[in-house]
């Protein structure tokens, strides 16, 4: 049985006073049966940690560069991640892709570089509205987690997945529970192709999770979780998602 995840992106939000409120609210209403962990702006990564000291909460960032050290202005390593304590980063979102024309091969190189120091990657796929009406959504995925399997070979069973469908990212719109469980299960097929530890691998869901749809979402049987964007930002919101992910 896999236990469910729920990780909050906060993307470009935050300040100190609003980051210390939606984490006090959000520890106030735990704890939850389900794994939390929320990941944050760089510059509050740190006062994140110490605000979780204790807690079940873990935490993590929402990018890393694909090189170890060296000349490479505003990049962050994944050694720095782990020197601070990062549990997770986030390599392949949909917004670094279209924004940073970050190819399939630099998520995969991200993906491998992360698990170089013990942080665990949240590798994520989805297509966008075009290829989905184009009926291209399983090729787009497939080819996208097939980068990161080629790349990581034996090591694959040590990421987490998440797909997120472009077309329902910040426009109100979601998948329904079906389309998500859809390319969910072939995610895991490919996967099953790749390591025994398909079956225990988390596949999370990340197109407009909210309170109310969050429970019939994590009831399919290849949604492990979700990677909750603008939900995330505030704590009754997020809460209601970590509880729903039992």
């Amino acid at each position: 049985m896999r236990k469910k995840l729920v990780v909050g992106n906060w993307k470009m939000h935050g300040s100190r006073a609003a980051n210390a409120s939606l984490l006090n609210g959000v520890k106030e209403a735990g704890p939850f049966n389900a794994d939390v962990a929320v990941c944050v702006p760089f510059p509050y990564i740190t006062e994140t940690s110490l605000a979780l000291t204790g807690q079940a909460i873990t935490f993590g960032a929402q990018d890393c560069s694909a090189h170890e050290q060296g000349a490479y202005t505003g990049e962050v390593s994944s050694a720095m991640l782990a020197d601070i304590g990062c549990r997770y980063v986030i390599v392949g979102h949909s917004e670094r892709r279209a924004y940073h024309q970050e190819s399939d091969q630099l998520v995969a190189d991200k993906a491998k570089a992360a698990l170089a120091h013990g942080v665990t990657p949240i590798v994520c796929v989805g297509e966008t509205l075009a290829e989905r009406e184009a009926g291209q959504t399983e090729a787009v995925v497939k080819r996208q987690l097939a980068a990161v399997i080629h790349t990581l070979t034996h090591c694959i069973g040590e990421i987490v997945l998440a797909y997120e469908p472009v077309w329902a990212i910040g426009t109100g719109l979601t998948a329904t529970p079906e389309q998500a469980q859809a390319v969910h299960a072939v995610l895991r097929k490919q996967l099953q192709a790749a390591t025994q530890k398909a079956d225990a691998m988390r596949i999370l869901y990340g197109g407009s999770v909210k309170p109310d749809n969050a429970q019939t979402l994590f009831g399919q049987p290849d949604i492990d979780g979700g990677l909750i964007g603008g939900a995330a930002l505030k704590a009754a919101d997020f809460a209601a998602i970590c509880r729903a992910a039992t």
